[in-house]
C-alpha cells in the first residue's frame, strides 16, 4: 500500500514570457518575477514539492516542456508573445 501524505497544497505563481530571458534552450523565467497567490512579488519557489504543473496561455503543458529549479526554464519559450500568460501550480507536501 503506497504512502499517502496527511497534507497537500497548491501555490500558484504568474507572470508572462515577456518576463523570461535566454533564448532556445536556455529560456528561463526567473522566480522573483512571478506574482504568488496572494499578490505579492515571489522571493523564490518552493524548495521541496510533490509535482508542479505548467500553463501557458491556460493551457495545462506536458512534463517534457520544462523544468523547475529556481527558475522556470521552458526551452523555446522565447518564441512566444511577451504577453502570453504563464502560470505555474506547485503542490507541496
Amino acid at each position: 500500500m503506497p504512502i499517502i501524505k496527511p497534507f497537500m497544497a497548491s501555490r500558484k505563481f504568474s507572470a508572462t514570457i515577456g518576463d523570461g530571458t535566454g533564448t532556445g534552450a536556455t529560456f528561463a523565467i526567473a522566480a522573483t518575477t512571478f506574482i504568488d497567490d496572494t499578490g505579492a512579488t515571489a522571493t523564490a519557489f518552493p524548495a521541496s514539492f510533490a509535482y508542479y504543473v505548467l500553463y501557458i496561455n491556460a493551457q495545462p503543458q506536458t512534463a517534457d516542456t520544462s523544468t523547475l529549479t529556481t527558475t522556470i526554464t521552458i526551452p523555446g519559450g522565447d518564441v512566444l508573445d511577451d504577453a502570453t500568460p504563464i502560470l505555474v501550480e506547485i503542490v507541496v507536501n
